[in-house]
């Protein structure tokens, strides 16, 4: 096990090292310059288009196996888990407070990703004889770019299939688990078993059940937790102002050892902050477009407005008020980590209740992403190996979260950050070459938009 940890942290330091951070906020900023900050500009209408993506637009109910919102719901289901409670924690503890100004970065740039993700995907899926619908990195790679480029697509299907079992499956069950172990005694192998039974019975029902119970869980979770955040934040009000400071001081400079703070250089910030942001919100590592390619839109542009918000409500909503619970307790220098330190940032100001908080809302993160992330990578092999390795695939990820819920924590969230970087590689270098199409349609989308506008006024 040495071996195999001294291995998989050497390939960690070169997919993580200097190139893969450029890459990940370099191609985010292309593109929102590409884009001419409409990401930015268009959040208010992605909100209005998510509510009213609640039912396929007219015309559009065979377009698709699931609704706009049940997409985002989805992508969302996958993307909000631990990263949010945990990750951001070990962000904190291992780059200090300015690793949360570094995750803010990463969502903003990333919000353009995740649109141009979206984009491409609606815009080169593939539909089967059953009308299933097929999408994400590996169909634009492939149909975009041509058969000179079908080596990329299969690079990431591969990393996707294996990957999911780190950041969708392992990493959760045993974040859960624990938690559950550390409040409730609760043996992280019954945590694991209940998880593997749960996530068995969603599966039967395929991407529709899926989305049916993303659509339902992923509002009450996120809502729920982010009112309990804003309480411990409201009574941890005076110390909001210097927690800002800290988060700006730190981005640009050193951290000193405090406490059972270890310190961290500016590096470690960015790092960390960076990693774990993509951890969080999966911008630029081409996952959740293969949800938002099953959705029912003929409009990729739509979809894609929809689809940045998975970014913004992840990372600038949720992990942010989870930096802030973390770093205005005072806890963030007490050597503990992970989902143990958010745990103790919500007891602190809600003794006897937000460590339960905490443990409520980890749950329910974790068992959303497991599904989401089965149906990702369900997709990769199907692209990989055809619709008849669904059956094995499934039966291989039940079984792997009572395993990840009894394994050493460390390891999981090494080779998980490692597996995601190994994804991100392809779909971000196909972005890239792909970018005039995404920047073509937007154009057309936009010509469109103003020409019905002036059609209006002078009917008017």
């Amino acid at each position: 096990m040495e071996q195999i940890t001294t291995i998989v942290n050497a390939i960690n330091g070169v997919v993580w090292g200097p190139l893969m951070l450029v890459l990940i906020l370099g191609v985010g900023l292309f593109l929102m310059l590409g884009l001419r900050l409409m990401p930015l500009l268009k959040l208010g209408t992605g909100f209005k288009l998510l509510w009213s993506g609640r039912t396929p637009a007219d015309g559009e109910d065979k377009a698709g196996e699931i609704s706009p919102f049940q997409a985002l719901m989805t992508a969302l289901s996958a993307t909000v888990g631990t990263g949010n409670i945990a990750g951001v924690a070990t962000a904190v503890f291992l780059g200090g407070p300015g690793a949360l100004f570094w995750m803010w970065c990463t969502a903003l740039v990333g919000m353009a990703t995740k649109f141009a993700e979206a984009v491409l995907a609606v815009k080169f899926r593939e539909v089967d004889d059953k009308g299933n619908h097929y999408g994400g990195p590996m169909y634009y790679i492939k149909n975009g770019l041509g058969s000179r480029w079908a080596w990329l697509g299969t690079l990431f299907a591969l990393f996707g299939a294996i990957a999911g079992f780190g950041i969708g499956n392992t990493v959760q069950s045993n974040s859960v688990a624990a938690v559950l172990e550390a409040n409730f005694s609760l043996p992280t192998w019954i945590t694991g078993v209940v998880l593997m039974v749960l996530v068995g019975l969603v599966l039967i029902g395929g991407v529709r059940r899926i989305g049916q119970v993303a659509g339902t869980l992923v509002p009450f979770m996120a809502i729920s937790y982010l009112l309990a955040g804003l309480g411990v934040l409201v009574i941890n009000a005076a110390a909001i102002p210097e927690a800002l400071s800290l988060v700006f001081t730190y981005a640009f400079s050193p951290v000193a050892a405090t406490g059972g703070f270890a310190g961290a250089a500016v590096w470690a910030a960015i790092r960390f902050g960076v990693a774990r942001g993509v951890f969080s919100n999966e911008a630029g590592l081409g996952s959740a477009p293969i949800a938002h390619a099953a959705a029912k839109t003929k409009d990729p542009v739509r979809q894609g407005m929809i689809a940045m918000l998975g970014t913004f409500i992840d990372t600038i909503i949720i992990c942010t008020i989870t930096g802030l619970v973390i770093i205005t307790s005072g806890l963030w220098t007490s050597g503990e980590s992970g989902a143990a330190l958010t745990s103790m940032a919500f007891a602190k100001a809600m003794p006897g209740v937000g460590n339960y908080i905490v443990t409520f809302s980890l749950a329910i993160f974790a068992f959303t992403t497991t599904l989401g992330w089965s149906f990702y990578g369900e997709r990769c092999l199907v692209y990989l190996f055809g619709p008849r390795s669904v059956k094995p695939y499934r039966i291989l990820w039940i079984i792997a979260l009572p395993v990840g819920a009894t394994m050493n924590l460390n390891f999981i969230w090494l080779l998980a950050d490692t597996l995601n970087a190994m994804m991100a590689i392809p779909n971000l270098v196909a972005l890239v070459l792909l970018s005039p199409v995404v920047f073509k349609l937007v154009r057309d989308y936009l010509a469109k938009e103003a020409a019905e506008k002036e059609g209006k006024t002078i009917a008017e």
